[in-house]
């Protein structure tokens, strides 16, 4: 025998099926990025064997973007670097 309980069901109680929110193929719009790049402030320094301020230098100049360095504000160890992608509208042009 079964026993019904005299529980109130809950509101929205059986679920309704799930509906999509968008048509498929629709994206919402992108948002425009909020930065440009990083610069690094404080980076570990293996001879100071900590992390110390930093200076960025460039390094090179590449067609896929500039290398920068970065040192050690204590000592001027190297302590990394970067590259910073070309910008797609300003670029060198060949004749």
């Amino acid at each position: 025998m079964q026993r019904r309980s005299n529980r109130p069901t809950p509101p929205g109680w059986p679920p309704r099926p799930l509906q999509p929110r968008a048509t498929p193929g629709t994206q919402p719009p992108r948002q425009p990025d909020q930065y440009e790049s990083f610069n690094a402030s404080l980076l570990y320094c293996g001879h100071c064997r900590q992390a110390t301020p930093t200076r960025q230098r460039l390094l090179l100049v590449l067609p896929t973007g500039n290398l920068y360095e970065y040192f050690c504000a204590q000592c001027g160890t190297s302590t990394g670097s970067k590259t910073e992608s070309a910008a797609a509208e300003g670029g060198l042009l060949s004749p």
